[in-house]
């Protein structure tokens, strides 16, 4: 199973929240700048820190694709796009409670 390392970085600016993601897996490592738009947590009605909310949505990530196919650098509120089941399933999850 792939280790998942989340450290907050400074606001990207206009509101945003941004992170550091690293996963290994095996022999390798990717590493990933994500952004979290303002109200994106509230409109999953999450309940945990945004922190919590960027490793539930890279387990989700984890469980459809390797972590070399996962961009280096996104936006949380983008996942929905590739995978329509992202919002329905992180509204599930509410507040970090995993798979």
């Amino acid at each position: 199973m792939a280790e998942i390392s989340v450290s907050s970085s400074d606001p990207a600016g206009g509101g945003d929240l941004l992170f550091h993601v690293e996963v290994r897996d095996g022999g390798t490592t990717t590493t990933h700048d994500v952004t979290v738009p303002p109200g994106l947590a509230a409109r999953l009605g999450w309940t945990a820190g945004a922190e919590d909310l960027v490793r539930a949505s890279f387990e989700f990530l984890l469980e459809r694709e390797p972590a070399t196919s996962i961009l280096r650098r996104f936006s949380l509120d983008v996942i929905g796009g590739y995978f329509p089941e992202y919002l329905p399933e992180m509204r599930r999850r509410r507040g970090g409670g995993g798979a």
